[in-house]
């Protein structure tokens, strides 16, 4: 199998991508979610007219800024009902068996199975792959599975407690481990590295980041389904949360646990082959992969030009042009990753995910895409624009810009939130088989909602401010120092600040309606501070 062309990785302009020709894979017709993918867009149809519906005979007054809230109205209403239409799927969906793996089956080819390494602590990391290498040894895919850890860790010190927990399993022979002297590309080109050295040798590649999880069995069914399934070129697995560490950990455990798999299946229905990728805890077909080793750059300089930070969602559109399956399975058993511990660091990763999915705005047009992949592409793009939208909104009625009678709007975003909770709820306490496991599950779902209500005005002060920064072009990126030069704020502050301008405006405006549509999100924001320091508790 011939290695990629000579060059670094992310060099394609859209420009030469356009003139380049679109190769579908021999024999591998488009086939979307079908059925299902028609009843996502018809209930997100559906939800979201509802909801404008309800707003327009709200207006009391028609003026140019009661059209622009009708206008926020709408498009926030597709992303919340895009949420909820696929829930709604993923409830009359069956739970799937796993699929059982024939006695003495043995691979076609041999899966390298990579592990993404970059200034991270390595200690723990060892312990898992000393693991994870026993574990594939007594499944019997000994010599059908290698790791290798692909490390571009910088700085004398972290090399040297890699080298400490890493050197004595590479010596071992249970991985190998390979440094990059130059970090070209950051994760996509050290992909691409290792493609263009070792790919000919390898039939299938699993990807996983240093603070990822899967056990042995997990991916021998991975490989056993994509070896089987000779359309798929990338496989996603669902993931859980490892157990937190602070009360904000636990939190986003809870709800990954509760609402992720009835969500999974949703999705994996509607997109069907034409599904997405997460950047890791995923089986591809190196073949496959090749086909989107070679990311376009966006031309101009970042925030929305330069290499896509969110690589990941361009990488699963590009297999699917070149004709291969992209499929999700949702079960999250024996796949997992590590989430932020802190508000604060969730806020840094969300940041530099709101520019790479911002970027995706010019991506959109991009020659022979799929139509679900362009939705995938223009669903992250909106996830990030439906803070600044909302938040605007919620501006407008507060300050009698736009006057509204009634709740019935609001009311009716609140139940169409609800909905992918209730979902889960629902399909958990069908499968419970005792009251005691129904009362689990009711009091995690109780406590769950609880605090997310709190956390989503947070984390939608934060959005909307990394949205204007990204557009008034700021680039945060991975630029070397960006951490040390940020000046120090206060937790909760900025927060803070917004809910008490929201309750002013609220108050000046006399409006008891307007009081309605802010005070659910005011009130999280003034005692933001304090809802910190508590999430952050344990970390």
């Amino acid at each position: 199998m011939a290695g990629p062309k000579e060059g670094p990785p992310c060099i394609m302009s859209l420009a030469e991508i356009a003139l380049r020709p679109v190769r579908a894979h021999p024999a591998r017709p488009a086939r979307g979610g079908g059925r299902w993918l028609g009843a996502f867009l018809a209930l997100t149809a559906l939800l979201a007219g509802a909801l404008v519906a309800a707003m327009a005979l709200a207006i009391t007054e028609w003026t140019v800024l009661s059209a622009l809230a009708l206008a926020l109205a709408g498009l926030s209403a597709l992303w919340i009902s895009g949420g909820a239409a696929t829930a709604l799927v993923g409830l009359v969906q069956p739970v799937l068996a796993r699929e059982n793996v024939p006695d003495g089956w043995r691979p076609a080819g041999r899966t390298a199975i990579l592990v993404l390494l970059c200034n991270e602590p390595p200690a723990a990391l060892a312990r898992y792959l000393s693991d994870l290498r026993r574990g594939l040894d007594t499944l019997g895919l000994g010599t059908d599975a290698a790791i290798f850890v692909l490390s571009d860790t910088s700085g004398r010190e972290r090399i040297a407690a890699e080298d400490a927990a890493l050197a004595p399993l590479a010596a071992a022979g249970e991985i190998t481990l390979r440094r990059r002297a130059k970090n070209t590309g950051r994760k996509p080109g050290n992909i691409a590295d290792w493609l263009e050295t070792h790919g000919a040798a390898f039939e299938h590649m699993a990807v996983l980041d240093a603070d990822s999880r899967m056990s042995a069995w997990r991916l021998r069914d991975l490989i056993h389904r994509i070896d089987t399934r000779p359309r798929t070129g990338l496989l996603q697995a669902g993931m859980t949360l490892l157990p937190g560490r602070s009360r904000f950990g636990r939190h986003q455990r809870t709800s990954s646990r509760l609402l992720s798999p009835n969500f999974g299946r949703g999705m994996a229905a509607w997109a069907g082959e034409c599904g997405n990728y997460w950047g890791h805890n995923a089986i591809m077909r190196v073949a496959a992969f090749r086909s989107a080793a070679t990311l376009p750059r966006l031309s101009g300089p970042p925030p929305f030009g330069g290499p896509p930070l969110s690589h990941d969602f361009v990488e699963a559109a590009w297999i699917r042009r070149a004709g291969w399956a992209v499929e999700l399975d949702p079960d999250p058993s024996g796949s997992a990753e590590d989430g932020p511990q802190t508000l604060a660091a969730f806020h840094r990763r969300d940041r530099r995910w709101c520019q790479g999915n911002l970027q995706h705005l010019r991506l959109l047009a991009a020659p022979g895409l799929d139509p679900v992949s362009r939705l995938h592409l223009a669903s992250g793009v909106l996830s990030y624009l439906a803070a600044p939208i909302w938040l605007g909104l919620v501006a407008l009625v507060a300050s009698g810009a736009v006057t509204v009678s009634g709740a019935l709007p609001l009311a009716l975003a609140a139940g169409i939130l609800l909905l992918p909770k209730l979902c889960a709820m629902a399909g958990w306490l069908a499968r419970a088989r005792t009251a005691l496991r129904r009362r689990v599950i009711l009091r995690a779902a109780a406590g769950e909602l609880w605090r997310s209500t709190l956390i989503a005005p947070l984390v939608m002060i934060r959005q909307a401010g990394s949205v204007v920064s990204v557009l008034t072009g700021h680039d945060c990126g991975w630029t070397p120092g960006a951490a040390a030069r940020r000046i120090p704020v206060p937790r909760g502050l900025p927060e803070a600040a917004v809910g008490l301008a929201l309750v002013a405006l609220a108050a000046l405006s006399g409006s008891g309606t307007a009081a309605l549509w802010v005070l659910p999100v005011a009130l999280p924001l003034v005692a933001a501070p304090m809802i910190e320091r508590r999430l952050d508790a344990g970390a």
